[in-house]
Formats: C-alpha cells, structure tokens, sequence
C-alpha cells in the first residue's frame, strides 16, 4: 500500500512539473515565438494563457512596446568639411514578432548598427547652416533610410531625433561673429530704408511749399512757438515773415 502511495506522490509531483513548465502566460504587449523541434509555429502565442510541450516546444518572447535606443555619439565631417560630434534618439517598435526572431539574430544590436552608420551618411551629405537650421527635415531623412533598412527584420521605426550638436570652439566663435556681422547689416539697412523714406517725406513737403509759398511761413510761425515756450528765450520776428500777412489784412480793409 505504501508504495502505490509513493508511486501516485511520484505521479502527481510530475504532474505539477509538467503543468508548471507547459503552461505559459503572455501579457498584453508580448508574444511568444514558439519552435516545435526546431520548426516555427505559424501563430505567434498570447496575449494571455496558452499550453506548450515540454522538451518538444522551446519558446522566445517578443516585447511589442515602443523601444526608446540611444544612438552613441558619432564623429561626423559634414559637407563643407567641418567636424561636428552628433547623438541621437531613435523610437522603434517590433511589428511582426516571427520577423524580428527568425531574419535576424539580435534586431536590438542591428538597429542600433544601422541608425549609427545612416547618422554619419546623413549628416555627411549636408552643410553645417543645414544640420542647425532644418533638423526636422534630417530627422524625417534618418527616419525613413532606416526604417526601410528594418523593415525585413519585422521592425517599425516611428521616429529619429538628433539630439546634441558639438562643433569645435574655434568654429562657435567663428559662427558667434557672423551672427553679429548679419545683425549689423541689418540693422544698417532698417537705418538707411528709414532715412531713404524721410526724404521721400521731406521731397512731398518741399513739393507742397514750393506751390504754397505761405506754407513756409506757417512753418516758420510753427517753429517760433516752440522756441518760445521757454521763458528765457527771445523771439525776432523777421519783417519778411509777417508782411504777406500784413498785406493781406490791409487788402482785405
């Protein structure tokens, strides 16, 4: 009786085993890539609960979260022969889970290769102004040359970001005075388009004098009151200034 006891103990503990290492559980953002005896299942496993055979079914689980990869900083000569050293941010995600296990042997170290040469091809092709000034149009260039390069390996990359930009101190410097250069030009054109528009204003007020005479003297009248309203100003009021004025009022009498 003992060992039949001993005997269903056996059983039931291996059993237990078996239960234990044939049911597995995916959560909701993992698939399992199943082989049975070295052949791929057609279905990736999960989410949830699902059964495998022990011995005979080996599996591998796949993340489908969005993966955020730093790309080292890399030395880059772009094209008008200037050093910068540049970093980036890459944004992926697996989108078919047999692709990424089967195409390639480790899709994490092959995106992280492939965004670090595409960085340096890139950036290579383009000028200094071009890197600093349309970043979101080399951003969008990085984003597509590899994703197309990812795409058989079942890998989605849903954004590039190129985060840091270091250029030797001589060359800031250099960049530090054209900006003030350009910023001096402009401000001498802003001053010369002013003073070209107030002679155009004063040509319009020598027009309208040179056709109404006593529009000068009105000016000089103008110019008097202002200078008079000091109290320790003297005014000399020119004869030539008030005799049209003079003569009008006796013509009028």
């Amino acid at each position: 009786m003992s060992a039949v006891l001993i005997i269903v103990a056996i059983l039931l503990l291996v059993l237990v085993l078996f239960l234990i290492s044939a049911i597995k559980v995916a959560r909701e953002y993992e698939r399992g890539i199943v082989f049975r005896l070295g052949r791929l299942l057609p279905e990736p496993k999960g989410p949830g609960l699902f059964i495998l055979i022990p011995i005979v079914d080996r599996m591998v689980r796949v993340d489908l979260r969005t993966v955020t990869l730093n790309i080292p900083p890399q030395e880059v000569i772009t094209k008008d022969n200037v050093p910068a050293r540049v970093n980036a941010v890459a944004y992926f995600r697996i989108v078919e889970p047999k692709a990424a296990i089967v195409q390639i042997e480790n899709f994490m170290v092959a995106t992280s290769q492939i965004a670090q040469t595409t960085l340096r091809s890139v950036l290579g092709q383009h000028l200094l102004d071009e890197l600093l000034s349309e970043r979101d149009k080399i951003n969008a260039i990085l984003q597509t040359i590899i994703d197309e390069a990812t795409t058989p390996w079942g890998i989605k990359v849903a954004r590039v970001e190129v985060k840091d930009l270091e250029i030797p101190a001589g060359m800031q410097q250099a960049m530090a005075r054209q900006a003030e250069a350009e910023r001096e030009r402009r401000a001498k054109i802003i001053n010369a388009e002013g003073e070209f528009q107030a002679a155009e204003r004063l040509k319009d007020a020598a027009a309208v004098i040179s056709e109404q005479p006593v529009a000068l003297q009105l000016r000089y009248l103008q110019t008097l009151l202002e200078l008079g309203s000091s109290q320790s100003t003297t005014i000399v009021f020119p004869v030539d200034l008030i005799r049209p004025f003079l003569e009008k009022a006796g013509g009028n009498s």
